[in-house]
């Protein structure tokens, strides 16, 4: 009975978290209803079809209204659009929210129906709580590194647009059209924000905020500096563009030299957590003990302590800035 509950409870989970995700990222501009509007369909076909996708969309409208009102400040939001800006996720902040807090009770109650023990199941919240965060670190972490991995291309673009004879903006234009993403979609806004009257200086530094990157800062305060004293950029930038290249040579050897002792790392903060689960699984008498008898737990709060402190240290460790 308790595999086919468990079985029950993970298929309608699923299902209903595709449902909402579904909805929120559901496009109001598809192929098929702007072929529809322009080839000029029934108005009734129209209307019934805004009256459903209405019905659909009401409870969720309602509910990132709230979410927005009552659990996001202003500078909570701000904070949260910057990460998914980052991110380069297609998600608004009280959407966010409403995953994470969907997150947290679908893991409780996958670990409760997992162990059928209630002390498991805060457990999986959290961990259904850290889930979401940490797919954002893990997108804003590779989003970065792709940038940074194209941003000499880029630098060597606008230095041959310069020297052609074209002005930044033109250089910025023909970097745009020929960059792959996530450069493509940066430079598109700031071309935007351009356009729309800011200043080339602003537009640089809001581009370093959603790309924090240090060969990045080291490029815009050479362009800054350029158009405040003078001098040849494309000179300038040439020699940023050998500094760039450098440093990532030499990351690329010290991600190598390290890559044993951060699988180590790893290994001693898992280890542990998977084998002690596993045995609870198999026989949970066996080491139920350490979660009923006071010197266990102790046990058990030391181990996750050291664990975590070993974690830490192997990762300052094998942690190198360039």
């Amino acid at each position: 009975m308790m595999p086919l509950l468990l079985l029950f409870f993970l298929l309608s989970s699923t299902l209903f978290f595709l449902f909402i995700f579904k909805l929120f990222f559901r496009s109001e501009n598809k192929l098929q209803s702007r072929m529809q509007h322009y080839l000029s369909i029934e108005e009734e076909e129209k209307l019934s079809r805004e009256k459903v996708d209405g019905k659909q969309l009401s409870f969720i409208k309602v509910m990132k209204e709230r979410v927005q009102k009552k659990v996001l400040t202003k500078e909570k939001n701000n904070r949260l659009e910057l990460k998914i800006a980052q991110a380069g996720l297609p998600l608004k902040p009280e959407e966010y929210i409403l995953f994470q807090w969907i997150s947290t009770a679908f893991m409780g109650g996958v670990f409760y129906l997992l162990t059928d023990n209630w002390l498991f199941l805060p457990f999986g919240g959290v961990i259904g709580f850290l889930l979401p965060k940490w797919y954002l670190q893990k997108k804003q972490k590779e989003r970065i590194t792709k940038f940074n991995e194209g941003l000499a291309d880029m630098i060597t673009t606008i230095v041959g647009s310069l020297r052609a004879g074209f002005s930044f903006p033109q250089a910025l234009k023909s970097v745009a059209e020929e960059a792959a993403a996530p450069i493509k979609e940066e430079i598109d806004y700031v071309i935007k924000e351009m356009q729309f009257g800011k200043g080339i200086e602003d537009a640089l530094k809001d581009l370093y905020e959603r790309m924090p990157s240090e060969d990045l800062d080291l490029m815009i305060q050479a362009i800054l500096i350029q158009r405040q004293v003078g001098g040849n950029l494309a000179t300038v930038l040439d020699k940023i563009i050998e500094t760039i290249r450098d440093r990532t040579k030499i990351q690329r050897q010290i991600t190598t030299l390290t890559a044993q002792g951060r699988l180590s790392g790893y290994v001693i903060a898992l280890l542990p957590v998977i084998l002690g689960f596993l045995l609870y699984l198999i026989q949970p008498d066996y080491i139920g003990g350490l979660f009923h008898n006071p010197i266990g737990m102790a046990m058990v709060g030391a181990g996750v302590i050291s664990g975590i402190i070993g974690f830490v240290l192997i990762k300052k460790i094998t942690t190198i800035e360039v």
